[in-house]
């Protein structure tokens, strides 16, 4: 079963450098929690950066995940 989402764009349209945790989460089909623990702990596949107290996720680096090329 694949969820499909009309909330997010496909991730190879985003030109943003980063992206908040429910985005990131839809894109690597985790839950937004998942990362968080990933954060904390500090043991996940990809580290965000914090902006204003918030999580963002490098889309370079989710795209890298994912197996998509960047240009």
């Amino acid at each position: 079963m694949q969820i499909v989402s009309n909330q997010f764009q496909p991730i190879e349209q985003i030109t943003l450098a980063a992206v908040p945790t429910e985005q990131a989460a839809f894109y690597l089909s985790r839950r937004p929690q998942t990362l968080r623990s990933w954060s904390c702990l500090e043991n996940g596949p990809l580290r965000p950066v914090r902006v204003n107290g918030r999580l963002a996720w490098p889309v370079k680096e989710i795209k890298k995940i994912l197996g998509i090329e960047c240009q």
